[in-house]
């Protein structure tokens, strides 16, 4: 893997400072900007190994620390009861405009830039994170999103007072997807999953959907649920996905 810049810088936004971890290659030609968002648990060993191994292949790629508001900055919420219980209470805390405007900032700081020149970014995420890259795309800055087991799609039932709107408003976004789900997830069952899906064809939105035998959290290189070849194709798909829709210069 190429040399990589890796650091971190503390951006405005309405509701406080958010702490935005950054990783870039130092050797290989600079690609479009991907939003990585990460699981409740924010930016976690696996979460910062995915995105060195995506600047690998050029891209540079920004991960939001999700619960800037109620955490310090740096903090890690650990894969156990307390991380999880920690992590599930905040997703349900926050309001939604506040992710909102996280993600607004994000993508304003982007393009702000004039050494940027492409025409639009990219969002990933994992289980909450799916959620948060899915409803970025709706801002037409995205063209690419690549969700892995989003969860509260089908339940409608992210933030403040577990009532988001995120799948009714699917007909905005312009954003191609990438759905990537676990069979075996029980956060995302088999009913859920045709509740999403059916909406994003009666939309007619431009979408890819993949389904593995597989848990949630299937692509979280550690833990028992890890499944490596899985997460290789996953991980490809993406990047096709990324490469296909992002590498336009303005």
């Amino acid at each position: 893997m190429p040399t990589q810049l890796q650091d971190f810088f503390d951006l405005p936004t309405p509701t406080g400072p958010m702490r935005v971890h950054r990783f870039a290659p130092k050797d290989l030609p600079l690609r479009p900007a991907v939003i990585l968002y990460s699981e409740i648990y924010q930016v976690t060993g696996p979460i910062r190994r995915l995105a060195g191994r995506l600047a690998g292949e050029g891209f540079e790629v920004l991960v939001p620390e999700v619960y800037h508001e109620y955490e310090q900055p740096g903090t890690v919420l650990a894969y156990d009861p307390a991380g999880t219980e920690r992590g599930n209470f905040l997703k349900i805390e926050k309001p939604v405009p506040a992710f909102d405007s996280d993600a607004a900032a994000l993508l304003d700081w982007v393009f702000a830039r004039p050494t940027y020149p492409w025409r639009a970014v990219g969002t990933w995420g994992f289980c909450l994170g799916g959620h948060l890259a899915f409803r970025a795309a709706l801002d037409p800055r995205v063209a690419a999103a690549t969700c892995f087991y989003a969860t509260d799609l089908h339940t409608a039932s992210l933030g403040k007072g577990k009532c988001d709107d995120t799948l009714a408003r699917v007909r905005e976004t312009q954003a191609e997807l990438l759905l990537i789900w676990g069979r075996q997830d029980p956060h995302v069952p088999l009913s859920g999953r045709k509740a999403i899906y059916d909406a994003l064809t009666a939309a007619e939105t431009s979408f890819q959907w993949h389904e593995f035998n597989g848990a949630h959290a299937f692509s979280r290189d550690e833990g028992p649920r890890y499944d490596s070849a899985a997460s290789r194709l996953g991980f490809a798909l993406a990047l096709e996905l990324f490469h296909r829709r992002l590498t336009v210069p303005r």
